[in-house]
Order: structure tokens, then sequence, then C-alpha cells
């Protein structure tokens, strides 16, 4: 066997990420995405009533959340999480060992109040207008 025949190493798998290194990149992704496709995220308090338009328009069969939906809503939890804690002050808690850790995520925020994007957002998709984003973090300011 010459040197050209010998069998090629398997590539060493990814490293694994940890949640406080995807939300960084799973916010950036989201607000490309939502930009691109006509809502302003722009790290705003408004911009809450985007996400919200973004949920009426894109819940029903055929829209954005019929697929790749634990994905797109990892992504919006973590722009909504960035966005209060860009307005007040505060930071992320995770925990990698939690098998449900991308859903758990939570926010703590300077005044101490605590809350999960992620969960906010699956209400959000499932219950409707009546779960509003942009109300929910109006209540936190």
């Amino acid at each position: 066997m010459g040197i050209f025949n010998k069998k090629k190493p398997s590539p060493a798998p990814a490293p694994k990420t940890t949640l406080a290194q995807d939300i960084p990149v799973a916010t950036a992704w989201v607000v490309k995405a939502l930009n691109s496709s006509g809502y302003r995220a722009d790290y705003t308090l408004e911009s809450m009533k985007e996400l919200d338009r973004f949920f009426d328009e894109q819940s029903g069969p055929g829209g954005i959340l019929s697929r790749n939906r634990g994905q797109i809503l990892f992504g919006l939890g973590s722009y909504v999480g960035e966005t209060a804690i860009r307005l007040w002050g505060g930071r992320w808690l995770t925990d990698d060992s939690d098998p449900e850790g991308e859903m758990n995520i939570a926010v703590e925020l300077a005044s101490g109040v605590r809350f999960w994007p992620v969960v906010r957002c699956m209400k959000r998709c499932r219950l409707g207008p009546e779960e509003s984003l942009y109300a929910y973090l109006l209540a936190m300011k």
C-alpha cells in the first residue's frame, strides 16, 4: 500500500459548545433572518411588537414556525433575553448539564427579576396574542 492509498483518519468531532456560546450565535442568526424578512429586530422594546407580528404571521400551517421550530424558538428566545439585558442590564443563567437546557435558559435582570425567554416564546407560539412579548417586557420596565 502506497502513501496515497492509506486510509485517511476521520476528522475529529466538532467540540461541543456551551449554551453561553450558543446564545449570541442564535441571537445574531435570528436578527439577520428577521431583518431580511421584513421584521425590525434592533434590540429595542418596540422590536417586541415585531416579534409579536412574526408569531401572528408565521405560527400557522405553512408558516416559518411549522419547520425547525425548536431552533427558531431558541433563537427568538435568545433575542428576547438579549434585548432585555441590553435595555435593563442583567445576565444569562445557563446549565449545560440540564437535558432541556436550551429551553430553560434564563435571564436575571439587574433588578433581580428572573425570566425564561425561550419558555415565553413557546407560550407565545402556542397560546397566541394574549402572551404578547411586548407586554411581557414592558411589564419588566
